[in-house]
């Protein structure tokens, strides 16, 4: 196992492994090619949450501390699941809506991946 290899994209494990044209992940099964895995890295997104997790489209979130809502008197409790985020560029790096809430935009340093 080499270091130089990227991390699995389905998982985020770093135990990934070559066999012949295709990276493998031990931890989850996922399969890929190593060219598609250069250019990905390239153009990828890159979101941590609070705990370094690796944060993808698509993804189930739960909110770590209380958020107030700018211009509303309503807040993002604690414990709030967030399904199916979407990843965007900028300060607020989560794009998402909350049951009860509506469309918001969150910090992923607020966050855990669930």
């Amino acid at each position: 196992m080499s270091s130089s290899l990227p991390p699995c994209p389905a998982c985020a494990s770093t135990l990934t492994y070559e066999d012949g044209a295709l990276l493998i992940c031990p931890e989850c099964g996922h399969e890929w090619s190593a060219s598609a895995a250069a250019v990905a890295d390239e153009d990828a997104l890159v979101v941590k949450d609070a705990n370094g997790n690796l944060l993808q489209d698509g993804d189930t979130v739960t909110v770590i501390k209380d958020l107030k809502i700018k211009g509303a008197s309503s807040v993002v409790k604690v414990g709030t699941k967030v399904k199916n985020i979407r990843l965007v560029e900028g300060d607020h790096n989560i794009d998402c809506k909350i049951d009860g809430i509506g469309a918001m935009k969150l910090k992923s340093e607020f966050v855990r991946k669930a």
